[in-house]
């Protein structure tokens, strides 16, 4: 019998055929899977670059609105979410040094405690005062964005009598207190400074709204940070009101304010949903002693159940207030001065406030050492008294740490101007690098990066990083005035 593949040969050949295309596709079609697969990587690289890199932070939160998984495509934050470590040479002993040194200038603790009691709350609510125009302008109708707020449903306490306050600083406080007449603001994108002073200028009828503060306090509107010194710059500049800006507060001295009906703006720390460590400011409206609470309008979050306000206690507002040196501002008329600087004691003069703020610092360190914001704090205030070795030290002590948020140096520059001084330009430097990591857009940073280069004799370098300072920030009058002295060879 003859074998079926000697009687079948072109049956033979097919089905070797066909199992030869089982086990191997054409090359085409391989070539082909290949190619798209480099697409498809390739375009995913491109969107995660594009994403990262072309668009500006505004353009990604808005992609995010509508897309909330594109979120994890964003830059990685800093390991563990805080600042990296700048090593710096070790000086335990001077740290040490800084939680006993006593200050040269007289402790304005113990003057405030021989003044007069602070100047005696009214037996009835102050009325509102005359609307508040801008200092060479009409005023203009409210816009649509400026909505005004019911009024609230828990009136304040009475406010007690002359000789009530005389019977000392916390007896004058009400156990609640409110101020009528702020309209709040809500923030558009990375403008909670613009909104959040335009909310304290609304007490004094200032129809502008956060736009108009906005393209003066921050023509880049991708500015991280608008310093408190701007805020108050700008209501001089532009209002026929005054603010003033302090670094020390206290929980009291908040709720003095608002009893006597001065708008208050506060720096902290805030971690939204979804967001992490950043700072922000939120504008006091009210306090209740029954409940602990502080009532505020936020830019971001709104103005919390029956427009009340947000409501915090005072222990986390301490908590967050900490972050910046509890830094507040406070937004008055030039009639009411004589009240405010009775109200304010030793926190009117800025030397004397620096010195409460370092005393209290140097306090919170001694009882928690590894509590970063007191070390930060203690360097901050120590800048403010133009006492820059012992405030390198101090931000030594806190950097080393490891536990700063890594944005702080976005909003705070204390170290920046301390390593100057002192001349340690490569950890000014080593402050910039990292801060243009995480964002380009922080003019503070080349400016700070401007003045090395020329302490270092870069002319050329100086002059290009303050320009580029400018470029980000034009009203920036510190780059602008290095720039100039640069030019001109000073």
């Amino acid at each position: 019998m003859r074998d079926l593949h000697d009687t079948q040969p072109g049956r033979s050949i097919y089905l070797q055929r066909r199992d030869d295309g089982l086990r191997a596709p054409p090359r085409l079609l391989l070539w082909g899977v290949i190619l798209l697969f480099a697409l498809a990587v390739g375009g995913l690289a491109a969107v995660i670059l594009g994403f990262r890199e072309v668009l500006r932070p505004a353009q990604q939160q808005r992609v995010i609105d509508q897309l909330p998984f594109m979120r994890a495509l964003l830059n990685p934050t800093p390991i563990g979410g805080v600042f990296p470590t700048i090593v710096a040479p070790e000086n335990a002993e001077a740290a040490l040094s800084l939680l006993d040194m006593p200050l040269d200038l007289p402790s304005p603790t113990a003057a405030a405690a021989a003044t007069d009691p602070p100047t005696p709350l009214p037996a009835t609510a102050t009325p509102l005062p005359a609307a508040v125009v801008p200092a060479s302008e009409t005023p203009l109708p409210p816009t649509a964005a400026v909505t005004t707020l019911p009024p609230t449903i828990m009136p304040p306490s009475p406010l007690p009598s002359a000789e009530a306050a005389d019977n000392g600083a916390s007896a004058s406080l009400p156990a609640t207190a409110r101020i009528y007449g702020i309209r709040h603001q809500q923030q558009t994108w990375n403008n909670c400074g613009p909104a959040t002073i335009t909310m304290a200028l609304s007490y004094y009828g200032w129809q502008r709204d956060q736009s108009f503060a906005g393209d003066l306090l921050k023509p880049n509107r991708e500015d991280k940070n608008v310093s408190p010194h701007e805020l108050t710059d700008f209501v001089a500049e532009e209002t026929n009101v005054k603010a003033i800006v302090r670094m020390g507060g206290t929980l009291d001295l908040l709720k003095r304010l608002v009893a006597h009906d001065f708008p208050v703006v506060i720096e902290t720390a805030a971690m939204f949903e979804a967001y992490d460590w950043i700072g922000h400011y939120r504008a006091l409206v009210a306090y209740d002693d029954a409940y602990r609470l502080f009532y505020f309008f936020d830019s971001f979050l709104g103005v919390g159940d029956g427009a009340q306000g947000v409501t915090e206690t005072y222990a986390n507002v301490d908590r967050d207030w900490q972050s910046f040196n509890r830094t507040f501002i406070v937004v008055y008329e030039p009639q009411r001065e004589g009240i405010l600087r009775d109200l304010m004691a030793s926190h009117w003069n800025e030397e004397d406030a620096a010195q409460l703020a370092f005393e209290q610092a140097q306090l919170e360190a001694r009882r928690e050492p590894q509590n970063a914001f007191a070390w930060f704090n203690m360097g901050t205030s120590l800048v403010a008294l133009g006492r820059f070795q012992e405030a390198a030290v101090a931000f030594d002590q806190a950097n080393r740490s490891g536990k700063l948020p890594w944005r702080i140096h976005w909003y705070q520059f204390g170290a920046f101007e301390a390593y100057f001084q002192v001349g340690r330009f490569d950890d000014v430097l080593s402050l910039a690098n990292i801060n243009q990591n995480t964002s380009r857009e922080l003019e503070e940073t080349y400016y700070w990066r401007g003045r090395v280069q020329a302490a270092q004799g870069d002319r050329a370098a100086a002059a290009a990083s303050l320009r580029r300072a400018l470029a980000y920030n034009p009203n920036y009058d510190d780059a602008r005035q290095e720039l100039n002295s640069l030019n001109s060879g000073a």
